[in-house]
């Protein structure tokens, strides 16, 4: 298991595939930025994630199978 590191644009990446996942489920935002990111256990993660105003969402995502895709199995709404 890694640390937490900063987001990088890969990070930002798995959070613009998710986002339609999160605005099914949440209020829409206007902002959806990665702020961290650690790797649990082989492809799943946790990306803390800037939502606007003083709010955070702390996502639990795994990819599916080999394939490019992420989807969220856990969200947390923070402020």
């Amino acid at each position: 298991m890694m640390g937490t590191q900063l987001a990088s644009r890969e990070t930002q990446d798995i959070v613009d595939q998710v986002r339609a996942q999160l605005e099914e489920k949440e209020k829409k935002s206007p902002v959806f930025k990665a702020v961290s990111f650690k790797r649990v256990v082989g492809t799943n993660c946790f990306i803390k994630m800037y939502i606007g105003d003083e709010d955070f969402i702390h996502l639990g995502v795994f990819r599916i199978g080999v394939s490019p895709c992420w989807s969220v199995w856990s969200r947390i709404l923070t402020s």
